[in-house]
């Protein structure tokens, strides 16, 4: 939970308020170290031919959450603040967050389609490897050539196509969508937009009517 709740956790210093931030390039290297680093270990660890149904699983899984993370990235993007304003001052659970989100299209967009799509494609190219040699094993009739072709096609065509279902879907669908992201932000205790306070300064009048009182 520290991921999302503390001021100080990865979320708050990766969506830092600022112009600069989104211009600075030691914020991009360390967005692209890390998914260098983490890429480098999924892959090293699906490298090695798993069972052909476990890495099926885990490949729509991972197929799924670049898809699902694309259509978030989108719908920031495409999302309206204005509705939110209002469900704020009635203390409407996660429109805080959503506000938040929306102010920070930019940098949720880049995590969620770049980041996150960059770390997903690269572990469901592994899969594929792992998936066509246990094909290459099983189906000794086609050539090995044939088959891995096949594999990074279907993947391919499922990954493109899902996106683009998504991105329609993200489009037409843009505040709903962000407002569950920010309900589902909430429930980890995301605290996220904070509205200014107000000045509650007492004019020199107004204190000296408190100090004869």
């Amino acid at each position: 939970m520290w991921f999302f709740g503390h001021k100080k956790c990865c979320l708050h210093r990766i969506l830092a308020k600022g112009d600069t931030a989104a211009v600075d390039p030691g914020r991009a290297f360390k967005i692209g170290l890390l998914t260098f680093v983490i890429s480098l270990f999924i892959s090293y660890t699906f490298q090695f031919s798993l069972n052909f149904w476990v890495s099926a699983i885990i490949l729509l899984i991972v197929l799924f959450t670049g898809i699902l993370f694309d259509v978030v990235g989108t719908s920031v993007t495409a999302a309206s603040e204005v509705p939110f304003h209002a469900m704020a001052a009635d203390k409407v659970k996660g429109s805080k967050q959503a506000i938040y989100l929306i102010r920070h299209a930019d940098k949720v967009a880049n995590i969620c389609n770049d980041v996150v799509g960059d770390i997903c494609g690269t572990v469901s190219g592994a899969l594929v490897v792992s998936i066509s040699v246990v094909l290459i094993r099983n189906i000794a009739f086609l050539p090995e050539g044939l088959i891995g072709a096949a594999s990074i096609a279907f993947i391919a065509a499922l990954t493109v196509g899902g996106k683009a279902l998504g991105k329609s879907f993200a489009i037409s669908q843009a505040d709903r969508i962000v407002f569950s992201v920010g309900k589902i932000l909430y429930l980890f205790k995301f605290s996220g937009f904070t509205p200014p306070r107000k000045n509650k300064r007492r004019t020199g009048t107004n204190a000296r009517k408190v100090r004869k009182v």
